[in-house]
């Protein structure tokens, strides 16, 4: 086998791992996922000055430890990105749906904060 086919054949291989990673645990831990998410200005330069450490998303994509987020600052107003980046190595991930400390009645009246310390 020549050696340009076999580079070929290990890069769709790669190429279907990754893929399939998002769906399957074992596979997962093979690689750090980088997932993409918009910031709001005022909440990426918090990030970038080091003060907020955290970030407070549906769970409607699946992130674990290691995984890498690609933040992105968007500006709401304009809908347009603002060209600045910034990647942060995801360290905790809790998952609030089946964690049941408060009644939905409290949830309705107080909301939520989430308290970031170091």
């Amino acid at each position: 086998m020549k050696s340009y086919q076999a580079d070929e054949i290990l890069r769709g291989a790669i190429c279907w791992l990754s893929a399939y990673a998002g769906s399957n645990p074992a596979v997962r831990r093979l690689f750090n996922m980088k997932i993409e998410k918009k910031v709001w200005p005022e909440f990426f330069q918090k990030i970038i000055e080091g003060k907020k450490n955290f970030e407070l998303r549906l769970a409607d994509f699946k992130c674990n430890p290691k995984d890498i987020l690609i933040l992105k600052e968007y500006d709401p107003n304009t809908k347009e990105y603002t060209g600045r980046i910034i990647e942060k190595e995801v360290t905790y991930v809790l998952k609030t749906k089946e964690v049941k400390f408060w009644s939905e009645s409290e949830i309705n009246q107080y909301g939520f904060q989430i308290i970031s310390f170091k």
